[in-house]
């Protein structure tokens, strides 16, 4: 069985919590998971699609790991997609190389999962903000898996509001691998 590759966008991961720690955890398992740091491994920004995609072939699932954000993707994250998802490779009557994979997306929220709702703060829930990657994984005739999300990591809280503690934090990232485990 092929591995599973795991895009990571973080542009400040050194100071991520979260995102750092699900790195952690995955590192555990180096025969189910191949961990690719976008930002490490292109701080130029410069990405080499020839090397994204022969990375993309050898494997047989995908996940999209990043934080939210601007209510979006990292902007690497997005230049990947548009970059690498080549028509005649992801797309077209000949681009056929996502067919089947299973891609899901692990993101962070640092804002509360009740201000991601129809009647919160947003009026959005994450799923909503993240149904281009859906509709993309849909396109390229890619298996779109529901999401796993982690809430609450704000790195500017308002006052009073509370920051997920230790174990929750540790909890999320052994929760995160069971995810993926379970899932492909």
């Amino acid at each position: 069985m092929k591995k599973t590759l795991v895009i990571v966008a973080h542009p400040d991961i050194h100071n991520s919590v979260i995102n750092k720690g699900w790195i952690e955890a995955l590192a555990q398992y180096p025969d189910e998971f191949t961990i690719h740091e976008l930002y490490q491994n292109y701080p130029d920004g410069n990405i080499d699609v020839a090397r994204e995609q022969a990375l993309v072939e050898a494997h047989q699932n995908l996940v999209f790991q990043f934080p939210i954000y601007w209510f979006n993707c990292p902007p690497l994250l997005k230049q990947w997609l548009d970059d690498v998802l080549t028509y005649g490779w992801a797309y077209g009557s000949a681009g056929n190389q996502l067919r089947d994979k299973k891609i899901t997306l692990a993101v962070s929220a640092g804002i509360k999962e009740k201000d991601y709702s129809t009647d919160g703060r947003y009026q959005f829930s994450l799923k909503e903000l993240c149904l281009p990657f859906e509709l993309t994984a849909r396109y390229v005739k890619a298996d779109y898996q529901p999401m796993y999300a982690f809430y609450g990591m704000d790195t500017n809280p308002e006052e009073g509001e509370i920051q997920p503690t230790g174990n929750e934090i540790k909890q999320s990232a052994v929760n995160y691998v069971k995810y993926l485990l379970a899932m492909y």
